[in-house]
């Protein structure tokens, strides 16, 4: 596995449900996999789970993780071809990339979408300039229209809590104050496209994702009929896609507090599990109630980063053998 963006780079579903078990269960058994190898994970963006699960991954495997913040621990780096660099950024991508390369085994890149220019953002543009210019594995820890890591803990949680062999899954949206991408619901939208589960996709009219995700999962604008009869609830706020309207693209279209998920939502459905990637805005995505009551699932759907990011590096750490 040399990249890790979409559902398909892990290959059979199951069996990376069934490995993720066995890392689970005994996380240090792979550890002379990473001997001598180092993961260099690179941060455009801040972040806390991403952060840490990826280098407790990384020490699980007996690899040495360094984390370089880009602007902080380096100079800030111009991303896009053709300019005349007389501005605030001192080095290019295209010198800095192979650089970094030459220092690590595998790399790790977290970099959001701009939400300015849906096709910039959409031909993941920073993150194909470190798979061209690296030559070394490349994983997304988030980018600007995908998130695997987080989506395939998504799985490994609703694997682990699933009562019934093929569970209904809603994914709907939520209001938030800020402007936030598409890359998590993109991406739980196509790992659960991927699984034995019924999926459907609960959102203002407006907000339609792209296709090449969402794939044949059941769309439905009527919140509360979409959650009738769930068993796994994700909560989660995106700005419009601009699938229909381009020029929409990473806009406000609604704030409307109704679609907030609360114990009145909750109580429609079959006594659901609550999914939230946090960070969460509480009392605006999720009613306290919700996020604190015992069918939340935030914090062990946040331990199973670690295991997803172990897997995907076990992956590319045993094809290096």
């Amino acid at each position: 596995m040399k990249t890790f963006f979409h559902a398909s780079d892990i290959g059979n579903i199951a069996k990376a449900i069934e490995e993720a078990k066995q890392v689970k269960a005994d996380p240090f058994a792979w550890k002379s996999l990473g001997t001598n190898k180092t993961i260099m994970i690179v941060f455009f963006n801040s972040s806390l789970r991403t952060r840490l699960s990826t280098q407790k991954a990384a020490l699980n495997l007996g690899m040495s993780p360094i984390v370089l913040n880009i602007g902080q621990d380096s100079w800030k780096l111009e991303t896009e071809l053709g300019v005349v660099m007389d501005s605030d950024k001192s080095e290019h991508l295209r010198e800095a990339i192979p650089v970094i390369g030459s220092y690590c085994d595998i790399i790790g890149v977290r970099s959001f979408s701009g939400l300015k220019d849906r096709e910039y953002d959409y031909n993941e543009t920073i993150l194909r300039q470190f798979i061209e210019y690296s030559g070394k594995p490349v994983i997304s820890l988030e980018s600007a229209t995908v998130h695997p890591c987080q989506a395939f803990a998504d799985l490994i949680t609703i694997e682990e809590h699933k009562k019934t062999a093929r569970p209904k899954v809603v994914m709907t949206w939520a209001p938030h104050p800020k402007a936030l991408p598409q890359a998590v619901p993109n991406s739980f939208a196509e790992w659960m496209n991927a699984a034995d589960v019924d999926f459907v996709i609960t959102h203002p009219e407006g907000y339609e994702l792209d296709p090449r995700f969402t794939g044949n999962a059941q769309i439905e604008y009527n919140q509360m009929k979409a959650l009738e009869g769930a068993d796994f609830v994700y909560a989660k706020n995106w700005s419009c896609p601009g699938v229909k309207d381009p020029s929409k693209y990473g806009s406000i279209l609604s704030k409307d507090m109704g679609w907030t998920v609360d114990a009145a939502h909750m109580a429609v459905t079959n006594n659901a599990f609550f999914m939230h990637c946090l960070p969460v805005r509480r009392n605006m995505i999720v009613s306290d109630e919700v996020i604190d009551s015992p069918q939340s699932l935030v914090i062990p759907e946040a331990a199973n980063r670690v295991v997803s990011a172990q897997v995907v590096m076990k992956r590319m750490l045993e094809e290096m053998l």
